[in-house]
């Protein structure tokens, strides 16, 4: 609750690697200092109209079907008055539908008493204040409610340095507790409501309701941190190098999420050493890493007769190697462990060649996006005959693709194909649309279909 009164309201980052600091699993605990991102707060365009009746209409309160005045005494859905407010101001619908339910349980109470209505946020009534007061009564009404908690939210942000307000980097007393604000969205929850356990309430709806869950291959960067995380299996996984990133994703491809939309993930197992890297241990013990597996070389013998610099060797902890998955160990007669890409003269046709199989490229598109950079050898068929052919090379994990006889976009995780059927998906997911691959029909023929990708706050 606040103790002033209404007044009149008239993604750049440097991207850095470093280690990441450890955290526990599971790490989503209340931090009384960082309650959301400031991009959480400020994301106006999170929710359309339709999202937010949408919204209402799965919940268990009356707002879904409600009518009130707006600020301008024109009678309209309580899911028009939110969205508008949060346009007009730059305040996310999300963060509005939120205070709702933290102020006076709105969203879910299925028989809330009139004064619920009236006092929906509780602006401009302090503790000790009577709502019978004139000056106070000003603020009755869902409508002017709403506005007024947008309007006062967005006056916190352009007028943070006046002197009285609580504002991010500095530490204050809250109900006898040290909390040093880290961010301006957390400063405005302190600001309107001046109490631990209200914007404790407020941090577990809105984590109940607006964490979105990524496809695997995703890459997320939590909005002001340094940290790049892939999502594999539930878990976030820190990239802890440069080159472990850029030698296996496109880092344009990166995704900015608030820090609650990332912490809900386990941290998983860091990934440090670039693919393809040559690694010792302590014992003397040669791997080859190859995606997430540690392939052992055999003897000094394989290492020399394959050609491999010694000088090239990077050091691997004894520790390092058991956050590995352990691959097929290298022989003499192993051949292209790192992989190939080998081509018939004859007809054409280009191969992944790796440890005696060799997989077809059925399109040029899957050859483009998967190896960019790799040399073709053109080889004799007799040389292919060699080896045994298995399955096709699909695209690879995390890429956004669409075929040239249809409108879907889909993103390939897990060896399969998840369409996003709708831009305004796509765009509140934080893709961009210069990263869509065009591609052959045929690109797509050997990945099978897999669930639809979707705002997550709308399933539920």
């Amino acid at each position: 609750m606040k103790k002033f009164k209404k007044i009149s309201f008239i993604l750049a980052f440097s991207l850095m690697f470093g280690i990441i600091p450890s955290i526990g699993a599971f790490a989503m605990e209340f931090d009384n200092g960082y309650i959301i991102s400031d991009l959480d707060m400020t994301d106006y365009s999170s929710m359309s109209c339709t999202d937010v009746q949408t919204f209402l209409d799965r919940r268990t309160g009356t707002l879904a079907t409600f009518t009130a005045p707006d600020k301008d005494g024109i009678v309209k859905t309580a899911a028009e008055i939110i969205w508008e407010a949060g346009q007009e101001n730059k305040i996310s619908p999300k963060f509005l539908l939120t205070m709702l339910q933290k102020e006076q349980s709105l969203v879910e109470d299925s028989a809330p008493k009139q004064s619920q209505y009236d006092w929906a946020m509780g602006y401009g009534v302090c503790d000790d204040c009577s709502v019978n007061d004139p000056a106070i009564l000003l603020f009755k009404g869902f409508g002017t409610q709403v506005d007024s908690t947008a309007g006062a939210n967005r006056w916190y942000i352009e007028n943070t340095n006046n002197g009285w307000l609580k504002t991010p980097g500095k530490n204050y007393v809250i109900d006898g507790h040290d909390v040093t604000i880290k961010n301006q969205a957390t400063a405005n929850l302190y600001n309107f409501t001046p109490h631990i356990h209200g914007n404790y309430n407020f941090w577990k709806i809105w984590n109940s309701w607006f964490n979105q869950i990524y496809p695997d291959g995703t890459l997320l960067q939590a909005e002001g941190e340094q940290g790049i995380w892939l999502i594999k299996g539930g878990q976030r996984r820190p990239f802890t190098t440069k080159g472990a990133l850029t030698s296996r994703y496109d880092i344009t491809k990166l995704i900015v999420v608030g820090k609650n939309e990332l912490e809900k993930y386990e941290i998983g197992k860091s990934i440090k050493f670039s693919n393809y890297s040559i690694l010792e241990s302590p014992s003397g013990n040669v791997y080859l890493v190859v995606d997430d597996k540690l392939r052992k070389f055999e003897s000094q013998e394989v290492l020399r007769t394959l050609g491999f610099n010694p000088e090239e060797f990077e050091d691997i902890t004894e520790a390092e190697v058991g956050n590995f998955e352990v691959g097929e160990e290298i022989k003499l007669d192993t051949s292209y462990p790192e992989g190939a890409l080998l081509q018939d003269k004859i007809t054409g046709g280009v191969f992944l060649v790796q440890d005696g199989y060799k997989y077809p490229i059925i399109t040029k598109d899957i050859l483009k996006i998967n190896f960019p950079k790799y040399p073709i050898t053109r080889v004799t068929p007799e040389e292919l005959e060699k080896y045994q052919r298995l399955g096709s090379v699909r695209i690879k994990e995390g890429e956004l693709v669409k075929p040239t006889d249809a409108a879907t976009v889909y993103v390939i995780s897990n060896e399969t194909k998840r369409p996003i059927y709708s831009g305004e998906v796509f765009e509140k997911l934080g893709y961009k649309w210069k990263n869509i691959r065009v591609v052959d029909p045929k690109s797509l023929t050997n990945i099978p279909l897999g669930d639809t990708v979707d705002l997550d706050f709308l399933k539920n």
